[in-house]
Formats: structure tokens, C-alpha cells, sequence
């Protein structure tokens, strides 16, 4: 695949999830829509990415299904130029 897709599929899932979690948090908690959508979906979200993210780092890199696809996208570093003499 390659790394757009990877990068937006990586995106996307942790996006759905936080928003998942926030609105089941909503009904348990018995929350206004203000709250979720302004503070609990963005924490919801980071703390889901930032978890899996740790854990496909530094235990296994299994956990990155849980991103969405299995390995972070791999970007090329430009060599560098050189100034002109």
C-alpha cells in the first residue's frame, strides 16, 4: 500500500474510535453534545492513538491493527542538497 493510504487509514481509525468511546462515554456519563465534541472525542482520540501507538513500539508490532493497518508508512529522507558553488 502505499504511504497516503497507510497514513490516512492510521488517521482514521484512532478518529472513529475516540468518537465511539466519546458518544458511549456521553450516555453513561450523561453528557451535553458541547462536551463531547469539544473535549471528550480529541482526548478519547490521542489517548487511543497514543496507547496503541506505544504499544506497537515498544511490545509488539501486532498492535498496529489496532491502528488500522499493521506498520506505521515509511518515508523516504531526500538527500541533501548541496549549495551551489
Amino acid at each position: 500500500m502505499n504511504n497516503l493510504f497507510t497514513s490516512l487509514v492510521r488517521t482514521g481509525v484512532p478518529a472513529a474510535v475516540g468518537w465511539l468511546v466519546a458518544v458511549a462515554l456521553r450516555h453513561g456519563l450523561d453528557l451535553d453534545a458541547a462536551a463531547v465534541t469539544g473535549v471528550l472525542t480529541p482526548v478519547a482520540t490521542c489517548a487511543y492513538y497514543g496507547a496503541f501507538r506505544l504499544a506497537e513500539e515498544h511490545l509488539s508490532p501486532r498492535f498496529g491493527w489496532l491502528l488500522g493497518y499493521a506498520r506505521p508508512p515509511k518515508y523516504q529522507t531526500p538527500a541533501p542538497m548541496l549549495p551551489p558553488t
